[in-house]
């Protein structure tokens, strides 16, 4: 089986090199990521939301959301794949173990969460069938109230290293 934490080893030596303060090794990944998920995330959501509720009271401001979440939901997917890295890469820099944690498998269930819903998209909703957009909606959701979830794991993760 593959020792990650021995893989990523060089890497997190070179970032040690650099002499980053502790501070911020231990808590710049949450505090980036707290603003990505409470903002952003947040943000994507009420969006997709509010364009599928708005659909048949207010066709503009629906499609205004639509195009909204279709904007930034790759954005979020891109700088929460990019945190988890960050994220991954800070614990061996802190000589942490990786797979130990219910915040690694939260984060990790995330991102296949949203690759899921990235996928529905990406295939036009399977020529926008209403049960893709529903599965689609449901699923994002889903990946937000883990994602919640996920912080406040992380947090507690946080203070107890």
């Amino acid at each position: 089986m593959v020792n990650w934490s021995e893989v990523l080893e060089p890497i997190a030596a070179w970032f040690r090199s650099l002499g980053i303060p502790e501070p911020i090794v231990h808590w710049g990944h949450p505090l980036m990521m707290a603003i990505v998920i409470f903002v952003l995330g947040s943000y994507v959501a009420w969006a997709g939301w509010q364009g599928r509720l708005l659909e048949g009271t207010d066709k503009d401001k629906a499609i205004k959301n639509r195009l909204s979440h279709r904007l930034l939901a790759p954005w979020l997917f891109l700088f929460l794949a990019g945190g988890y890295t960050g994220g991954v890469l800070s614990l061996v820099m802190q000589h942490k173990p990786l797979f130990e944690s219910p915040h690694f498998w939260t984060g990790s269930l995330v991102l296949v969460l949203l690759f899921m819903n990235g996928v529905i998209a990406s295939i036009g909703f399977g020529g926008e069938k209403k049960g893709l957009r529903g599965v689609h909606a449901y699923l994002g959701t889903a990946a937000i109230a883990v994602l919640f979830f996920h912080a406040f794991l992380g947090f507690n993760l946080g203070i107890s290293l």
